[in-house]
């Protein structure tokens, strides 16, 4: 979705001012899908400004719909956008390829570039999906349903997911050899079974390189930071 007016003139902007409207502007909480665009925000060294969308309503104001239909964090408006004019951009897997592509960084070319695709598409389609209904169906309104066939077949799910994880990360610090967006793309989503209270479930500790790998991402300082962006204490 391109922009032709000024950040500032945006309808988002009238919930959520932008102090600094020469930066990017991050609208987002600290979710899984959050935590990917802020950690890539983070590593890439952009100047960016967060905005704190509370999940308790937030997402469904006309403000925050004029930038993302769809209801849902992350989203983004970059005032310096491709030729110079500003984007808004919604979708968590689009905007760590747009960061990517506009940074040069965590993104290789070539063959490799659609192969990084490739397993930040198997974020998006699988891991996302199925690892957020076990949150659902094992700590959240979800536990409350007797019929305990959902939990256990995402539950299975995941456990399949993770194995393909584990076997790609045989011999491999990161999911391309280098640190890239589809790693970005992954971890939190592996981080948040924790939240989840899932760990057990998926029998987490048969996976040793998924393990190790979320322990190598969770060292970075920009995932770190990427945690409390944007801050939450602040809603």
């Amino acid at each position: 979705m391109s922009l032709d007016a000024p950040t500032l003139d945006h309808p988002i902007t009238a919930r959520w001012p932008a102090q600094h409207p020469d930066r990017v502007q991050l609208y987002s909480w600290p979710t899984p899908n959050g935590i990917k665009v802020s950690a890539m925000l983070e590593e890439t060294g952009l100047s960016y400004e967060p905005h704190l969308v509370s999940l308790s309503g937030d997402q469904m104001t006309p403000e925050f719909l004029s930038l993302n239909p769809n209801n849902k964090i992350p989203a983004i408006i970059d005032p310096n956008g491709p030729d110079g004019r500003p984007l808004g951009l919604f979708e968590s897997g689009a905007i760590l390829i747009y960061l990517a592509d506009k940074t040069g960084m965590f993104l290789p070319s070539g063959g490799a570039r659609y192969e990084t695709i490739q397993w930040l598409m198997f974020q998006i389609g699988g891991v996302g999906p199925m690892f957020g209904q076990i949150g659902y169906f094992n700590k959240f309104a979800g536990r409350e349903i007797e019929d305990r066939r959902p939990l256990t077949r995402y539950v299975n799910e995941a456990k399949r997911l993770l194995g393909v994880l584990d076997a790609r990360l045989d011999g491999r610090d990161w999911m391309m050899g280098e640190y890239t967006i589809a790693d970005m793309a992954l971890w939190p989503w592996v981080r948040g079974l924790e939240g989840y209270e899932a760990l057990d479930l998926v029998e987490f500790e048969r996976f040793a390189n998924v393990k190790a790998w979320l322990a190598r991402a969770l060292a970075r300082p920009a995932s770190q930071a990427a945690l409390n962006i944007p801050d939450k204490t602040l809603a």
